[in-house]
């Protein structure tokens, strides 16, 4: 039989990760998938709106800007930082709180919105965060996420991470969040609907060698996929993506302009 997965001991790695580098350099540039993502949710003013796994706060500071009382959680303290720095700068009042979205420390129907971007899916029990999202959003409320795609260029630079350094066994892969009917799944009887519309972000630098070198200083998981192999093994990694890169890129030689599909996700509490 097979050994229950660890997912404590799963989760310790994964916060060293992310806490390694510096997501906010990468964070920063996604801020339009979260503004697209309150539109979506159609967030009014005065709502209770929750975070989780918010990292930088994308989600929390276009929930903010729009008047929303705003709860921004996260497992990495270091990243809540980042996201009251820029609260602060816009004069947003955002109440930041680190909390695991695996175990959320807030009462049932808590939250009018529950948000997420490029955040939840890379908690390691799925059905562990998606009951607890569903548990603190009220009846009629809404869960916003946006996902990236196993197809799109992330699903694939996750998939070519896992060629070099292979995933915990037994974890499902975070782009399953990316699928339709594993969303459904786990969110079951507790969505009266789920809408869900395929997306693309852009991502922008000079070059595949600019894209990996800003990834390998600062984006966690690629930091440490990097410093845990030998310096061949750190090489080969770099070559695939390279190539994954230059492959996908559509600017031409002068640029590099790669587009990744993500799912926006909208489910209405039931």
């Amino acid at each position: 039989m097979n050994a229950p997965v660890d997912f404590s001991a799963i989760k310790a790695r994964q916060m060293t990760a992310w806490a390694s580098g510096d997501y906010a350099v990468i964070g920063t540039t996604l801020q339009l998938v979260g503004e697209q993502l309150a539109e979506a949710c159609d967030l009014r003013c005065d709502e209770r709106v929750l975070d989780v796994a918010a990292g930088n706060g994308n989600a929390t500071l276009a929930a903010a800007r729009r008047g929303c009382a705003v709860t921004s959680t996260d497992y990495v303290a270091a990243l809540l930082e980042r996201g009251a720095e820029r609260a602060h700068a816009e004069r947003l009042q955002v109440s930041f709180l680190p909390a695991d979205v695996e175990a959320l420390p807030f009462a049932d129907a808590s939250f009018d919105a529950v948000l997420s971007t490029f955040g939840v899916m890379f908690a390691p029990d799925h059905a562990k965060s998606a009951a607890e999202m569903a548990r603190v959003c009220r009846p009629g409320g809404r869960i916003g996420l946006a996902n990236w795609t196993p197809e799109g260029f992330i699903g694939q630079l996750f998939k070519t991470l896992g060629k070099h350094v292979p995933p915990p066994a037994g974890v499902q892969p975070p782009s399953l969040w990316g699928v339709e009917s594993h969303l459904k799944t786990l969110f079951g009887d507790r969505a009266a609907a789920i809408e869900a519309t395929p997306r693309q972000f852009n991502f922008r630098y000079r070059s595949a060698a600019h894209f990996i070198e800003v990834f390998r200083t600062w984006y966690g998981p690629v930091h440490k996929a990097f410093a845990s192999l030998p310096p061949e093994g750190a090489a080969a990694l770099e070559r695939d993506l390279t190539e994954l890169l230059n492959h996908l890129n559509r600017a031409g030689p002068d640029s590099l302009v790669v587009p990744s599909d993500y799912l926006e996700i909208v489910v209405t509490r039931r």
